[in-house]
């Protein structure tokens, strides 16, 4: 791992107000962040729990036409857990989340990212939506600031599309890449002629290790060309991977944190999520340069390692400092945390492409 310098807890679920008087905040966490102006803007998952206890049933919230949460109230017997943050029906197997997610919009004039102040709310408006919106990615390209985010319904786990130019009002674009697919990054610049995003597969076919793969776009909405970015190859990535942190952009190339996830120890339970790095081709960014062999950030801290899912570090947006990255993350699916690496140790602790 690479020393840490300047970290700190920036949001925890006691600092934010529930949307409803029935219903507690369990997490704030995942945010994505960006610089506008004098000041920055963050863009935080909000996962929200009823407040109601009903011994031998389960309590499942979901969005109603309304706009209000409504709880579907579930017997425990007629449920399989899967972990902390998913249940199965056992009629069916269908799945159901035990929180409700939406967005709260926060910014700080603090270039240190301190003293954030909420803005306001973004509450799922779709069926696409209802069973939450989560995990946004903040990109500038031009004078537009593109937001990217999970949409979670019965159809499963989609991304989704908004765009604003004030960061105050916010245009929905609809699904972008339908479920199973998440953890998609757009680049802040054209390459080529093209918008270019990584994105995550879901597949539940698992013909090899989990993937990050990559999507060209004429126009932000209709995506296709997709190619092959990176296998999770190492045990601590062995389960899962996904894209974190919209790229930028170094002399050596595009540099990005992405995400990997052990395999659980044991049913009911989620493994250790750490944060790697990744280094991409300026002008063919399906061009691996380099890549984590191990992680750049793992779940040492208490915050990290205790929470709604236990030992998760999972990055989300990073700022280029000059010498030093600072980068947002969530930890422990609880709260928002915030770290400063230096550059050149990440880019030192990659694994080069033999071939380059």
């Amino acid at each position: 791992m690479i020393e840490r310098q300047a970290e700190t807890v920036i949001l925890r679920p006691s600092d934010i107000q529930p949307s409803q008087d029935d219903l507690r905040v369990v997490g704030v966490f995942n945010p994505a962040v960006a610089s506008f102006g004098d000041r920055l803007v963050m863009l935080a998952r909000v996962a929200e729990s009823p407040t109601e206890v009903r011994k031998g049933w389960t309590p499942l919230p979901r969005f109603a036409p309304t706009g209000r949460t409504q709880i579907d109230w579930v017997m425990n017997d007629d449920l399989e857990v899967v972990d902390a943050r998913v249940v199965a029906m056992k009629s069916n197997g269908d799945l159901r989340l035990t929180s409700a997610s939406h967005l709260q919009l926060f910014q700080t004039t603090n270039q240190d990212g301190l003293n954030w102040q909420f803005v306001t709310t973004i509450l799922p408006e779709s069926p696409w939506e209802e069973y939450g919106i989560e995990d946004a990615r903040l990109t500038k390209i031009g004078n537009t600031f593109w937001i990217t985010y999970v949409a979670v319904s019965r159809s499963g786990a989609a991304t989704a599309l908004m765009s604003s130019n004030d960061l105050v009002n916010f245009q929905r674009h609809g699904i972008i890449f339908p479920s199973e697919n998440k953890d998609v990054v757009l680049f802040p610049e054209l390459i080529g002629d093209d918008f270019v995003a990584l994105h995550r597969p879901n597949p539940h076919s698992h013909f090899r290790p989990p993937q990050i793969w990559l999507a060209r776009s004429p126009d932000m909405i209709h995506w296709g060309r997709h190619e092959l970015v990176l296998d999770g190859l190492h045990d601590w990535e062995g389960d899962r991977v996904g894209s974190g942190t919209p790229p930028i952009l170094c002399d050596q190339g595009w540099l990005t944190l992405y995400h990997g996830c052990t395999r659980p120890s044991k049913a009911g339970t989620v493994g250790s999520y750490s944060a790697g790095a990744l280094l991409l081709d300026r002008e063919y960014p399906d061009r691996v340069l380099g890549r984590s062999a191990q992680p750049v950030l793992q779940p040492i801290r208490h915050h990290e390692r205790h929470g709604f899912v236990p030992n998760v570090v999972f990055p989300t947006a990073m700022l280029d400092l000059g010498d030093n990255l600072q980068i947002f993350y969530g930890a422990a699916d609880a709260c928002v945390a915030s770290v400063q690496l230096s550059k050149q140790s990440v880019l030192d602790s990659l694994e080069r492409n033999p071939h380059e």
